[in-house]
């Protein structure tokens, strides 16, 4: 299976598992299953994207928000 994923989509999605995987939220899954299955999906998003790694991921990150929110009139 695929999804298809703009690069600004991949890098928001990366920041905001990566946000909920490295928090304790006891409430939010039903099963351990859904945690284990953001998880891998932070991982895959992890050997693809670069960005993350670089000293100015932030304002990258910021920027590809910044296009989405345009984008979608939010």
């Amino acid at each position: 299976m695929l999804i298809d994923l703009t690069h600004d989509e991949a890098l928001v999605l990366f920041e905001t598992l990566a946000r909920v995987n490295k928090t304790n939220y006891e409430n939010l899954f039903e099963d351990q299953s859904e945690r284990t299955v953001l998880q891998n999906i932070e991982s895959q998003l992890e050997k693809i994207l670069v960005e993350p790694f670089d000293s100015d991921y932030l304002s990258v990150l910021e920027g590809a928000r910044n296009r989405i929110k345009e984008s979608s009139n939010i």
